[in-house]
């Protein structure tokens, strides 16, 4: 059950409009950071919400062989939070896991980051 859990909230983005409304905008290019990290997709739910003063946000999970990637956009802050988790039972895939989050952080042009890591579980103790 061990596992790398990494979360980032991004404020002030400065990426197009469109990449916080547009659900199959977002999808896409998450499916390709996600490829690019070398990590698994198993499947996907997507939601766009209605807007009150414009388009809504998007909320999308990736379900990965390793794990997954939850994403959410609020465009009328110019905000995205991030929570990347993969389990390194099988291999570590903490590099895949650092390489996705900062593909990601870099794609919305954040002008301000705030960026968390946690080890999940516990290490297999000797002998098992």
């Amino acid at each position: 059950m061990q596992g790398l859990h990494l979360t980032a909230d991004l404020h002030q983005c400065r990426c197009a409009d469109a990449l916080l409304t547009r659900a199959e905008l977002l999808a896409a290019r998450c499916r390709e950071h996600v490829e690019a990290a070398g990590l698994t997709i198993v499947n996907e739910v997507w939601h766009a919400f209605p807007g009150v003063l414009g388009q809504g946000g998007v909320t999308g999970v990736l379900l990965l062989a390793e794990s997954h990637l939850a994403i959410h956009t609020w465009p009328e802050q110019h905000a995205v939070t991030l929570d990347v988790y993969v389990c390194n039972f099988g291999a570590d895939n903490s590099a895949r896991a650092h390489h996705l989050m900062a593909a990601l952080s870099a794609e919305f042009a954040a002008g301000q980051t705030q960026q968390h890591s946690l080890q999940r579980g516990l290490a297999p103790s000797p002998g098992n």
